[in-house]
């Protein structure tokens, strides 16, 4: 989840909204790559999660990391919630996931040196607690009562809400993690292709990094729960938005989604302010019903749009918002999958020539179907295995024509990132799909085997 926003002036036109969105825009040769991804701790011994505080917990993690690897602290309440280093940040998910957000960076080779980094470090402080960290899509036992809420107001917030507005709510913030990638465009019309295409092709990376087949130790009939779990949220902010799809979307038109969405909060002098289902329409107006008289800065919109939980959206950078978090190597293919296909112009319009003729009842139908059943997805005449064949094609010549070396000039592009998908394609199995099977064969149902052989 996002951190609060700062800076920025008094509201005091409506094209301000979309003129932030539009700030992104950026010449080609500044466009960058910033990699997110979460993670579950958990106690080596007990195999529960970790709590906030105690000898083995998240809060001791932060410190090691801080204390050990040059992190600076980022505080809330008198709480450590978060460190900073060099662009990127480490953040506290509700349930005590812990998040990297990484720095913009200019290609895969140097995201994925800095995941591995992080890891690194990361294996460094929980080893000597006792702590261990895995990368699935939905924890795999714990129970809701097992995971406790961490010290942010804007999840305490949420936490309530979240039960008013569907079922799942509360199971995505504590119980899930997800891998996704955050990058840019050049235009208002540029950063339209590549929505469009995001959106439409979320189903696949959703089959191909599908890797939460359990919940509350059991099979729970799905490839991917945590796409499931997305799917009964908050309809007003989820989903495959299809008014991106319509004739005339732009920039203004994402700005009228968001307004139509209903507020969580106002940021204010370290507090989180309730403003749970109200309209940021009338926060413009200064008639907000949570700080009277009082109109919004350019940081409330930002914080805002953070809010919006869509399965790819914009701020001033698109984020790709599809894919369950999983094993080490998947999280340096995840961001060179979209790379490939949205950093060159012949890859995006080939990505879009595959999908234009889609409507939206065939995008949400392979939305649910990836979630259910991964690569062996069919709605219609699509079948998953064989689209996904073509995106990761379509994604490759993408980035062979980017032409990005690494190693010293070694590795001549970055396509090796995408092997870890190749060979999901070439034996049709995808992460959950191998957890089934040793769930079913070695491991004869005992699932806490997952932790000893599938942490990093």
């Amino acid at each position: 989840m996002s951190i609060p926003q700062s800076g920025g002036g008094p509201i005091e036109r409506h094209e301000q909204l979309a003129g932030y969105l539009e700030i992104g825009c950026k010449p080609r040769e500044d466009w960058r790559i910033g990699t997110e991804h979460e993670k579950f701790g958990y106690c080596k011994d007990s195999l529960l999660p970790i709590p906030y505080e105690g000898k083995r917990s998240v809060l001791t993690v932060l410190e090691g990391l801080r204390d050990a690897h040059g992190w600076s602290p980022v505080e809330e309440g008198g709480n450590l919630i978060g460190l900073e280093k060099d662009g990127a940040n480490i953040s506290l998910e509700p349930g005590g996931q812990l998040e990297l957000s990484g720095a913009p960076l200019e290609n895969i080779h140097q995201t994925c040196d800095e995941v591995n980094v992080h890891l690194r470090e990361v294996e460094d402080v929980a080893e000597k607690v006792g702590v261990g960290f895995i990368g699935l899509g939905a924890a795999p036992e714990w129970t809701h009562e097992q995971m406790p809420l961490m010290p942010k107001g804007r999840y305490k917030l949420m936490d309530s809400y979240m039960q008013k507005v569907g079922t799942m709510g509360r199971v995505m913030m504590r119980r899930t993690c997800t891998v996704q990638v955050n990058l840019d465009f050049a235009s208002e019309a540029d950063m339209v292709k590549k929505l469009r295409v995001a959106i439409a092709l979320q189903p696949v990376a959703t089959a191909l990094f599908a890797n939460s087949p359990f919940f509350e130790g059991c099979k729970n009939g799905h490839k991917s729960w945590r796409s499931r779990v997305w799917r009964d949220l908050d309809a007003a902010r989820t989903g495959m938005v299809p008014f991106v799809f319509e004739e005339g979307f732009g920039f203004e038109r994402w700005v009228e989604y968001a307004l139509d969405t209903p507020m969580y909060f106002v940021y204010r002098e370290g507090k989180y302010i309730d403003a749970l289902g109200q309209s940021f329409r009338d926060f413009l107006k200064g008639e907000l019903p949570a700080l009277p008289g009082e109109t919004p800065t350019m940081s409330d919109w930002a914080d805002h749009l953070t809010t919006l939980f869509p399965e790819a959206r914009i701020k001033k950078y698109m984020e790709m918002r599809g894919a369950d978090g999983g094993p080490w190597r998947r999280l340096c293919a995840l961001p060179a999958f979209w790379v490939g296909l949205m950093y060159d112009q012949g890859a995006l319009d080939a990505a879009w020539d595959l999908v234009k003729g889609w409507d939206a009842e065939t995008r949400e139908a392979l939305r649910v179907g990836a979630s259910v059943d991964g690569l062996q997805a069919e709605v219609g005449p699509v079948k998953m295995h064989a689209l996904a064949r073509q995106v990761v094609d379509i994604s490759e010549q993408g980035l062979k024509a980017r032409g990005r070396a690494g190693a010293g000039g070694m590795i001549p592009d970055e396509t090796h990132f995408l092997n870890a998908l190749r060979e999901s394609l070439d034996s049709g199995e995808v992460p959950a799909d191998e957890l089934l099977r040793r769930f079913e064969t070695d491991w004869n149902g005992d699932l806490s085997r997952i932790y000893a052989e599938y942490s990093y």
